[in-house]
């Protein structure tokens, strides 16, 4: 399947309404400590997010995914570590959205940007091992599992490990050099 064109734009207050469509719902948010959100709570989320973008030194991107111009989810870029070169992604797809790489097209672009514009040296992201179609989309991403973090998180249903998955980006120019790398 071709990965669609998903286009990622900086995320601005009035995109509230858009993620609420999907932070709203249980299943979007069932591996996450977040959720389901009140109205007031996603457009809190998403007034830090934007107020994010002023700070300096800035290390926090937050983009909203659209497909054909409808939002269809967000992803999420974090600095972790300035000095270590190391950032974080994250992002989360509408539910009607799922299975269709959209999760994939979000994670390439924010890679793309991490190793480029902010020329980080290490990416990771984790996922809840109960979620196998993130864990999918981080290992087409290039990513390589490290382990399992145990009970790292307190959720509605109790205490979430984390997988931990990680790119280089030394591995990232391999699998751009590379396209039979996936």
């Amino acid at each position: 399947m071709d990965e669609p064109q998903v286009a990622l734009r900086r995320l601005v207050f009035d995109d509230w309404r858009a993620v609420h469509t999907w932070a709203a719902m249980p299943e979007a948010c069932r591996f996450q400590p977040w959720g389901p959100n009140t109205e007031e709570q996603t457009r809190s989320f998403v007034r830090a997010a934007v107020e994010a973008w002023s700070a300096r030194p800035q290390s926090r991107f937050s983009y909203i995914a659209s497909l054909g111009g409808e939002p269809v989810g967000m992803g999420e870029l974090r600095v972790r570590s300035s000095a270590n070169r190391q950032g974080e992604i994250s992002y989360v797809v509408h539910p009607r959205m799922w299975g269709r790489g959209v999760g994939t097209a979000i994670g390439r672009t924010l890679l793309a940007e991490g190793f480029g514009q902010l020329a980080l040296h290490r990416i990771y992201a984790t996922c809840d091992p109960r979620n196998l179609a993130s864990g999918r989309v981080l290992r087409k991403l290039g990513m390589a599992f490290e382990g399992r973090h145990r009970e790292t998180t307190l959720i509605r249903n109790g205490w979430r490990d984390s997988e931990v998955y990680s790119i280089l980006e030394r591995e990232r120019e391999l699998r751009l050099d590379d396209p039979s790398r996936g």
